[in-house]
C-alpha cells in the first residue's frame, strides 16, 4: 500500500514576467519517500519547487494535507514545509548553532528563550549533517561545502513533514555529496516527504524512490528510477549518451558523451 500523499500539485502552471515557466505540472509527494526532480538547465525545476513551497503564485491546485496551500498562513506553512534554496548565502557573522536555530523560528516566539524541544532539534540537525564540530564557528568563515551542510541543518531543524531542497549537493566534494544524500534519505525514512532538485543523474538513481523528469516547463514523465532514467530518455532530454552501471541491483546512468 502506498504511503499517504502530503503535498500535491494538480495541473499547476507558473508564469513569470509574462512568460510561461511551468506548464500543468502534476506532483505527488508521499511521506517516507525521497523524490528527485531532474532536468536540463532552464527546464523549470527551481520555479516548480518554489511554487510547491508557496513562494510563487501558481495556477491550478496545490494542496497540503488535502487543504489548499493558500489557506495556510506563512507561519503555518513554514512549520509544515521546510525549503532550502540554492546558494547558501549567509550575510551575518553568526555562530553556526545560532544559524541552525533559525529553523525553529516558525514554532515559537522569535524573541523568546529557546525551548528544550528547540535545543534538541538543533542538536539532531547538527548530528545528522556532521556539523557538530562547526557549532561555535562563525558561519561566514566557513567553506562553501560547510555552508551548504549548515543550510541543510537549518532546514532539518524545522522538523517539517515536507522538505524541499534545491540542488543541495552543488558545492560539495564527492564524500559530502553522498553524506547529504544519505541525510535526505534518512529524513524520508523517518517519515518526511522529501523532494530534491539534482543535476547528478547518478545520485538521483542511487538514492531516489521516485524520479520526476522535467523538460521545457513540463514534467514529461515520473515514476521509479528504472522507468524514468533510461538510456533513450536521457539521450532525448539531456542530449547525452550514458553507460548503465548495475550497482546493488540499481541501474545507475554514467554520462559518457554529448550527442
Amino acid at each position: 500500500m502506498s504511503a499517504p500523499v502530503i503535498l500535491r500539485a494538480d495541473d499547476t502552471s507558473v508564469s513569470l514576467g509574462g512568460r510561461s515557466i511551468v506548464e500543468r505540472a502534476r506532483v505527488k509527494l508521499r511521506r517516507g519517500e525521497l523524490a528527485v526532480l531532474v532536468g536540463p538547465n532552464g527546464a523549470g525545476k527551481t520555479t516548480l519547487i518554489r511554487a510547491l513551497a508557496g513562494l510563487l503564485p501558481a495556477d491550478g491546485k496545490i494542496s497540503l494535507d488535502d487543504k489548499p496551500l493558500t489557506s495556510f498562513s506563512p507561519r503555518e506553512r513554514a512549520r509544515r514545509i521546510a525549503y532550502l534554496p540554492q546558494g547558501n548565502v549567509f550575510h551575518w557573522p553568526m555562530p553556526v548553532e545560532t544559524v541552525i536555530a533559525l529553523g525553529r523560528y516558525p514554532h515559537g516566539d522569535p524573541f523568546g528563550t529557546p525551548t528544550d524541544e528547540d535545543r534538541r532539534a538543533v542538536r539532531a540537525a547538527l548530528k545528522a549533517t556532521g556539523t557538530e564540530g562547526l557549532a561555535k564557528r562563525i558561519v561566514t568563515t566557513l567553506s562553501g561545502g560547510e555552508r551548504a551542510r549548515v543550510a541543510l541543518a537549518r532546514a532539518l531543524a524545522t522538523q517539517a513533514p515536507v522538505l524541499l531542497v534545491d540542488e543541495p549537493t552543488v558545492s560539495l566534494d564527492p564524500r559530502h555529496q553522498l553524506v547529504v544524500m544519505e541525510v535526505l534519505r534518512d529524513a524520508a525514512r523517518s517519515g518526511c516527504a522529501v523532494l530534491a532538485v539534482l543535476h547528478d543523474l547518478s545520485l538521483a538513481a542511487r538514492f531516489a524512490n521516485h524520479v520526476l523528469l522535467m523538460q521545457e516547463g513540463r514534467v514529461v514523465t515520473q515514476g521509479e528510477v528504472k522507468e524514468v532514467l533510461t538510456e533513450q530518455r536521457i539521450a532525448d532530454v539531456f542530449g547525452i549518451s550514458t553507460h548503465m552501471l548495475d550497482l546493488d541491483g540499481t541501474r545507475v546512468p554514467i554520462p559518457q558523451w554529448p550527442l
